[in-house]
């Protein structure tokens, strides 16, 4: 009989002689211990770039001794420009499971110390692997992105372990979350995961996501930019809306990375996790009344709203530096997860354009797919006006923000704070397009438009024959307000529910979602929307 070598490759030659399987075990554990570790001058490398190892990077994330390793003896088998001389462990990528706050997550993490991070063919089965479990098991998937892009020496096998991965992100997508966490280079098709994820963090001059980078800019183009300037934390955060957070260290943002985590369902079979709330569910909210200006041409921030309304003031805000006429954040009330969606009368006035439309859409969509509950506080005069929104798209965009409130089947609760005028009114979730219930305060003026502009329309032959016509304008104004922009018109027609005091508003939210919580609403028969790109 032929005697078979089941030694690792590499690993000692006492291995094939001993007899003991304690030894083999010993040799075993030494050899997971040097796959651990890695290589110290690669690790002082990465130090020097400001940036923590694949392992430092983990031990942030996850909670103490939870981490479960997949196939950490992992190796490439390409041959060819010398890779067969080059055959770590892990092949680039730390694959595995763990918790965050006692809750089930599974992550890999780049290792820029081994290939900087490339992707290959076994390095691609790795988190093919970790995301069939991630969704098998129904629990939430970190990406700690760190990688050069695909391995160039193994050609074309590599960029079809990118297609693997955008297919998975795909069919993901609403049934687990899915945070990309940029902790270095992420660079052409590569970037193309983390944009099908839900939510992508950065930290700032050391993490860059772009298609072609700046050579190929200069040569095809005559740009010159540096890297972070073309595709930096800073840039996708307010610039293109890619970057839903940034930050200026890793240890923040994987801090961040956790309260995020804490605020999501691990799957969308389950609600939101709820905490015991110390914050009273009657507190008053005395603040409110003077806080909001009753004259609609007063700027006020709308987060001051929400900071006083919400559990413990405490609220993550998403996207907070790209399209800040509206904001976008998650929040507890009583205890429960909640996603608010407000104008910002600091920004822009409140009004709605191109990118805090497809902002809202966004975020109204992730809390739908995951049974986060909507509160959306209403102060919006209108659609931002112009040749540029109207030629950039703003009836296709302002339709996305429709689409996703009409489609949503989550408890659905809107305040109008102030004011709130014509189409940008429906959109923003009133009871027409499906609101289970409609509040507003006693300020509030719901109506076409302005009354400045509505007298103009309608009394315009009434004020210009008039000796004068100002104090004629002035006169219809008082009396547009007196017919149709009273606070209590809407509610006299069923429009809102109620119209409540300021200081009730939290209590009326915890109540009126506790009434909803067992909400369940069915969508029509279809395979998908086909909802305005």
């Amino acid at each position: 009989m032929t005697e078979v070598n089941t030694a690792p490759l590499d690993a000692p030659r006492s291995t094939v002689e001993e007899s003991s399987l304690r030894d083999r075990a010993r040799e075993l554990h030494a050899l997971k211990r040097s796959v651990d570790e890695g290589d110290p001058a690669a690790a002082e490398r990465q130090h020097a770039k400001g940036k923590l190892t694949v392992r430092e990077r983990l031990h942030l994330l996850l909670d103490e001794d939870s981490f479960t390793e997949i196939e950490p003896l992992r190796r490439h088998r390409a041959t060819g420009f010398g890779l067969e001389a080059r055959r770590p462990h892990t092949d680039g990528v730390v694959t595995g499971w763990g918790t965050v706050h006692g809750r089930q997550v599974f992550v890999y993490a780049h290792d820029f110390r081994i290939f900087g991070g490339a992707l290959g063919e076994s390095h691609a089965e790795k988190i093919h692997k970790v995301m069939d479990l991630a969704i098998a098991a129904g629990a939430p998937l970190v990406s700690l992105n760190d990688g050069a892009g695909a391995r160039i020496q193994e050609g074309v096998s590599a960029l079809a372990g990118y297609g693997g991965i955008f297919q998975r992100n795909t069919r993901a997508s609403g049934v687990i979350p899915q945070i990309s966490v940029m902790l270095g280079p992420c660079a052409g098709g590569a970037a193309y995961s983390p944009a099908l994820t839900d939510f992508v963090f950065m930290v700032r001059d050391t993490s860059q996501m772009f298609i072609t980078g700046p050579d190929v800019v200069r040569a095809v183009t005559g740009e010159e930019m540096t890297q972070n300037g073309l595709g930096g934390a800073d840039v996708h955060a307010e610039t293109s809306g890619v970057a839903h957070f940034a930050y200026d260290d890793e240890e923040t943002c994987l801090e961040e990375v956790r309260y995020l985590l804490s605020l999501l369902p691990a799957n969308n079979r389950e609600l939101p996790p709820r905490e015991p709330a110390d914050d009273p569910a009657g507190r008053r909210c005395e603040a409110l009344s003077d806080l909001v200006p009753i004259r609609g041409n007063q700027a006020y921030d709308v987060r001051r709203v929400i900071e006083d309304v919400v559990d413990e003031h405490e609220y993550l805000e998403v996207h907070e530096r790209w399209a800040p006429n509206v904001v976008c954040a998650l929040a507890r009330l009583d205890g429960g997860v909640v996603g608010i969606v407000a104008n910002q009368p600091a920004s822009m006035a409140g009004v709605l354009d191109i990118h805090s439309s497809e902002k809202a859409a966004r975020f109204v969509q992730m809390c739908d797919a995951f049974s986060i509950p909507l509160v959306t506080l209403l102060d919006v005069p209108g659609f931002l006006p112009g040749v540029d929104q109207e030629h950039g798209g703003i009836i296709r965009h302002g339709a996305k923000l429709l689409y996703a409130y009409c489609n949503a089947t989550v408890p659905r609760i809107s305040v109008v704070l102030r004011k709130a005028y014509g189409g940008a009114y429906i959109v923003m979730d009133s009871r027409s397009v499906g609101a289970d219930l409609a509040f507003a305060w006693p300020g509030n003026e719901i109506a076409v438009m302005g009354a400045e502009g509505a007298a103009n329309v309608i009394f315009r032959r009434q004020i210009a024959a008039a000796d004068d016509p100002d104090a004629m304008r002035e006169l219809m104004v008082k009396e547009y307000k007196a017919e149709l922009m009273h606070p209590y018109y809407a509610a006299e027609r069923g429009l809102v529910d109620d119209v409540i005091d300021p200081a009730d508003t939290r209590s009326v939210l915890i109540r009126s979602l506790a009434m909803l919580r067992a909400k369940h609403a069915d969508l029509p028969s279809r395979k998908h929307g086909n909802p305005p790109t």
